[in-house]
């Protein structure tokens, strides 16, 4: 079998819907929605091991700390483990008193009731009944017509009325799925919904959750924001339903459709951190609630630790959040193209003479110190990779601040360095290629040992003792400022004839013990620039430092 030329002969269209002056399109977003994490239930029985009990708990406590105020605990009725973690926590007072604790079941009588009994005692607790409605699931698994279907939910809400009424200590909630929804007719969903609120009575101060799903992802973005809005207007007693999104991602964009359908008016996402679930995933509730952040919206949620919560949840699902996926991944702040490299170094630059807190940073669509992570590894260094990005990592690592021509001249040494080795180099690495061009004396030909400095009218005079070429020597250079006359004792001593073009110098750091960092550009008498660094507790030591390093380059 091999792809089809023409692949409509097997796959259909999806088609429009019917939705006449959508509003959605001119909506903007500008409060979080009600948060449900399914990552117990949906997540769990996507794993290749499903959690056991311990990492159970420390997933729900994870979910706990970061905010999550509805909490899908399990499916109780799957068998003994699922019901005693649930029942466990109840009983062991594991649950604050602002979570509400959710168990998903199949719309059928004894595993109602055995969902009910596993949170009998809670404060307040939400079941969820579904059941497929959409014509494949209606046809091809159940064999059933649309009016059976529609028993089923009824059926489902009357168990949920009774079994409510026969635990009356806990507040219970309901929620019902037209599960399929997304491949399934408006108005049938529509129908089956607005029968089961016909039996459950809902109020506005005490709404039915309606959850829309798209099971599995069959439509663009925008067609799924249309079925919610479609579904919106049209469900009697709008007032009396919180709409709830659970999308999935088989088509890649479960969080695109997510955001459109809250745009559409639903009030509620269901999803994963990090995305984890059936196939390919539910949307990822890292991603839809820090795009919000990004936007200036309060989400309501805490990854202000995100490397814990992926430590968490890599150890709880057994499963590696991607080095790419948006936020959380290991790369997604991180630069090797040299153009991205100086944009983000310019970035921050000039975030530190700005007057506010904006952000910014080019390339960088949040600040990563937002969620705990450091800019150390913002911008690493390989075969791709220019001046900016060396410089960036010799001022995170070691508070040096290279001139620009500078960094132009040291890129060239490190990109020879990583041709060579063909991978990418460490902070050691370049640190180590510094100090090797600039700062390393052992075996350089001018060794500095000890050195003053004198005046004369208006001339200064250097009196050095060096080591030229593995031999001590005493010289002198007469010239009109420290550095200058550093350059006649070395010409004079058979150095190099140099003029100086540039010179810089700034602290590393804070305090009376700093260290001052020099750097000075050169250019030999047949036109070379030569670059030199010297480091010292003393700045006039420093820029001494520089100009012998400058001159062991030639």
């Amino acid at each position: 079998m091999t792809m089809l030329r023409d692949p409509s002969v097997k796959y259909t269209a999806f088609p429009q819907v019917p939705l006449a002056n959508r509003e959605w399109p001119t909506r903007v977003t500008t409060k979080a929605p009600i948060w449900l994490s399914t990552d117990m239930r949906d997540g769990n029985q996507a794993l290749i091991d499903p959690m056991d009990a311990e990492k159970k708990a420390r997933f729900f406590d994870l979910l706990v700390r970061v905010g999550l105020k509805e909490i899908e605990v399990g499916f109780p009725s799957a068998g003994a483990t699922e019901f005693d973690f649930i029942s466990g926590l109840v009983r062991n007072g594991r649950i604050p008193d602002d979570v509400t604790p959710q168990v998903l079941t199949q719309s059928r009588a004894d595993l109602i009731r055995t969902s009910f009994d596993s949170l009998a005692g809670a404060k307040t607790a939400i079941v969820h009944v579904y059941n497929a409605v959409s014509p494949g699931w209606r046809q091809i698994v159940f064999g059933m017509e649309m009016p059976e279907i529609k028993a089923i939910a009824i059926e489902g809400a009357k168990q949920l009325r009774d079994n409510a009424a026969r635990l009356p200590q806990t507040n219970w909630r309901f929620e019902y799925s037209p599960e399929t929804f997304s491949t399934a007719e408006l108005d049938f969903s529509l129908e089956c919904c607005a029968a089961v609120m016909d039996i459950l009575q809902p109020t506005a101060e005490n709404p039915i959750i309606l959850n829309l799903p798209a099971t599995v992802e069959a439509a663009t973005p925008n067609i799924y924001a249309d079925q919610i809005e479609y579904f919106a207007k049209n469900l009697p007693n709008r007032d009396r339903a919180l709409i709830s999104l659970h999308t999935h991602n088989d088509r890649g964009t479960g969080v695109a459709a997510a955001e459109l359908g809250l745009l559409a008016g639903a009030d509620r996402v269901e999803g994963c951190l990090f995305g984890n679930g059936e196939r390919t995933g539910n949307s990822c509730l890292v991603t839809i609630a820090l795009n919000m952040y990004t936007q200036g919206i309060d989400p309501c949620l805490d990854f202000s630790n995100i490397d814990e919560v992926i430590a968490t949840v890599e150890y709880c699902n057994q499963l590696p959040v991607h080095p790419r996926h948006p936020y959380g991944g290991e790369l997604v702040y991180t630069a090797f193209s040299g153009s991205h490299q100086d944009a983000i170094k310019k970035g921050f630059a000039a975030r530190e003479r700005q007057n506010d807190e904006r952000w910014h940073v080019p390339y960088l669509p949040i600040d990563p110190a937002d969620l705990g992570r450091s800019y150390e590894a913002v911008i690493r260094v390989n075969s791709q990779s220019g001046k900016g990005g060396v410089a960036w990592v010799l001022e995170q690592d070691k508070g040096l601040k290279l001139p620009k021509k500078m960094q132009a001249s040291f890129s060239h040494i490190v990109q020879a360095l990583a041709d060579e080795t063909s991978r990418e180099l460490g902070a050691e690495d370049i640190w180590g290629a510094f100090e090797t061009a600039y700062l390393t004396v052992e075996n350089k030909r001018f060794q500095l040992v000890d050195w003053s400095e004198s005046h004369a009218g208006s001339d200064r005079i250097f009196a050095g003792k060096l080591t030229i070429e593995g031999t001590p020597r005493t010289v002198s250079g007469r010239g009109n400022g420290l550095m200058s006359s550093v350059i006649a004792a070395l010409s004079e001593s058979g150095g190099p004839i140099m003029d100086i073009v540039d010179y810089s110098e700034h602290a590393i750091g804070q305090g009376s013990g700093v260290q001052a960092a020099a750097y000075v550009e050169c250019r030999t008498a047949d036109g070379r620039s030569l670059f030199g660094c010297g480091l010292d507790t003393d700045v006039a030591t420093a820029s001494v430092r520089a100009i012998l390093s400058a001159a062991n380059g030639a």
